[in-house]
């Protein structure tokens, strides 16, 4: 690997759906955990005693239903309040130890930094070691660090960091043994490397490509002859040069969706309704968060694949101006609803998608628009957003969608208290 002069680092959170859980439940560590999908189908999310036991990423339950009895593995419901606000404490944390425009977001448990103006100030080992303690001691979550030259290097440091203990949770390729790292690469399948998916690993192995090591000793024009400049990025990167930026600002969405199945079959248009106006909600909130607007909605309901007849219609409604007013939305999904809704059908899936999304700060209404009105509107959503950011979510909704225990709502049997978003649920020590 040649010098490079930019250098990058990928903090990861380890397993972070249960990682948080633990966070507020104690007694799960050192124990086999899982935690489920929507409606407690399929794993999602697995601690690192649940993964030795062999119990593999999207399996169904049903069918390691007797392995969970036989090593008393704990099933937790998916809760994502929870793991949202626990992201977003992490985030603000590491966003302390560099620039808002050195922070990149990727996900919900991953978060890139550019550590090139940090290198002369701090050794980045004990800087990144600094950023894992940190973290570990105000919101409890074990995370690693990758360093390497460019965001590639980095998520492959990150993947060393967690598979080998002896790096104690930072993984840095540039203070890192060039004879040990060729062999780590070696020892690393193609399909390991980010960017590089299925259908890239097999043609890679008819140019027998095999691993990390071929990848990065490649030709990049060779490998762009072949595959694509994307590609070609990916090998520069491996060989230690930056073609991939940090993204400091997200871009603007084209469509805002919000779907959901049911816990149980659904026959009646009222719990449809329901459900419904709680996905445009939802949906909204996201549109506003970003200072979005939409101008049309897609409404979907569906019922089982297996059913007979498989009925999924889908249909768009446009708005007479583009808006994120919660009311007039809802009502033109209302209308929609009426149009697709069929009796005697048993519903397990509906969805919203929000479409013609225009930002609110480029938005001109039509000259022959109700101005007046509009900006009435626009107060009203901006005085029902104050009630709900100082009361809480949803203190002010719509109808009964926010209700518990609706018919349409999500089998979640075992999903943990939302210790940071609801009153209720704040955590108690006795």
């Amino acid at each position: 690997m040649q010098p490079c002069s930019r250098i990058f680092a990928l903090v990861d959170v380890n397993n972070c759906y249960v990682s948080c859980e633990r966070v507020f439940n104690p007694a799960l560590n050192n124990r086999p955990v899982v935690v489920l999908s929507n409606n407690d189908g399929c794993i999602v999310a697995r601690s690192a005693e649940a993964k030795a036991l062999g119990i593999k990423m999207g399996m169904p339950l049903f069918e390691v239903r007797d392995l969970i009895k036989q090593h008393d593995v704990v099933v937790m419901s998916s809760n994502y309040a929870l793991y949202a606000e626990m992201s977003k404490r992490f985030m603000a944390i590491l966003g302390q130890f560099v620039g808002p425009q050195e922070q990149e977001i990727y996900s919900i448990d991953e978060c890139f930094l550019e550590l090139t103006d940090y290198s002369h100030l701090f050794n980045l080992a004990d800087y990144a070691q600094q950023m894992r303690q940190t973290i570990a001691k105000w919101i409890g979550l074990p995370v690693c660090v990758g360093i390497g030259h460019s965001k590639t290097q980095a998520k492959l440091a990150n993947h060393f960091a967690k598979k080998n203990p002896a790096f104690n949770g930072v993984c840095n390729l540039l203070d890192l043994d060039p004879l040990i790292l060729e062999f780590m690469l070696q020892s690393l399948d193609v399909s390991e490397v980010w960017g590089v998916g299925r259908q890239h690993t097999k043609k890679l192995a008819s140019l027998n490509i095999l691993n990390a090591l071929d990848l990065t000793l490649s030709s990049p024009k060779f490998i762009r002859q072949h595959f694509s400049v994307v590609m070609e990025r990916t090998v520069l990167e491996l060989q230690g040069i930056a073609c991939i930026e940090i993204e400091h600002t997200v871009p603007d969405k084209k469509q805002i969706i919000s779907s959901r199945s049911f816990g149980k079959p659904v026959t009646k248009i009222d719990d449809l309704r329901e459900a419904l106006t709680l996905f445009v909600l939802r949906a909204i909130d996201r549109l506003r968060s970003q200072n979005l607007l939409c101008a049309s909605i897609g409404i979907t309901i569906k019922t089982s694949r297996f059913q007979k007849p498989y009925y999924h219609p889908y249909i768009i409604v446009s708005l007479s101006y583009a808006t994120d007013d919660r009311l007039l939305i809802n009502k033109a999904v209302m209308h929609g609803l009426e149009q697709i809704f069929k009796p005697n059908m048993q519903y397990k899936h509906a969805g919203v998608i929000l479409m013609n999304i225009v930002p609110d700060s480029k938005y001109l209404p039509d000259l022959l628009a109700d101005h007046d009105k509009i900006q009435e509107r626009k107060l009203l959503t901006i005085t029902l957003d104050e009630i709900n950011n100082k009361f809480g979510r949803d203190a002010v909704s719509i109808g009964s969608c926010t209700f518990k225990d609706r018919n349409w709502s999500m089998a979640q049997t075992r999903k943990s208290p939302s210790y940071l978003t609801s009153w209720n649920d704040i955590l108690r020590v006795n």
